[in-house]
């Protein structure tokens, strides 16, 4: 290993060691300090951003997989988890009525999940409205933000993770 690797280890040896003697179970002398309790576990809620902004189905199947994957992981640990699938651009079409490839397999993954949500961009789609001169129809399980980049933006601001499939 080269000297840098070594520095670097010992480093954060260094910082891991001051955050467990600052805090304050580590203070009156409990060793456990550095493992989560399985109470802290269960109260933190895990969130993640999916952002679709194409207009492939192939896409739009690879995000549906890794919500339904990520629930799975984290249902299976005993651990909350919310995740925002979020569509803009060519990416609304995954959330359209009347064009969307995976809206049946939305609607099944609605029916068994509480803590997967889908957001469809109003900006996307009052321009395509314009440029298809009708309204544009999308399935009753989306929510209408105002802004899907804004969205994206203001929920990473919150500290959730943000993934593009």
């Amino acid at each position: 290993m080269t000297r840098f690797v070594h520095v670097v280890r010992a480093a954060a040896a260094c910082a891991v060691a001051l955050v467990l003697a600052a805090s304050p179970a580590a203070a009156q002398g409990n060793e456990s300090a550095s493992k989560p309790t399985v109470a802290a576990i269960a109260h933190k809620t895990h969130h993640l951003i999916l952002q679709v902004n194409t207009n492939d189905p192939a896409m739009m199947n690879l995000a549906l997989n890794n919500a339904t994957n990520v629930e799975q992981y984290y249902k299976t640990r005993g651990e909350k988890v919310e995740i925002e699938v979020v569509t803009f651009g060519p990416g609304l079409n995954m959330l359209r009525d009347d064009t969307s490839p995976v809206k049946d397999r939305i609607k099944a993954i609605m029916a068994n999940s509480s803590f997967i949500s889908f957001m469809a961009c109003g900006n996307t789609q009052e321009i395509m409205g314009k440029a298809e001169h009708k309204e544009i129809p999308l399935i009753s399980q989306a929510t209408l933000v105002k802004d899907g980049v804004v969205r994206v933006m203001e929920l990473q601001e919150q500290g959730w993770t943000y993934v593009r499939p």
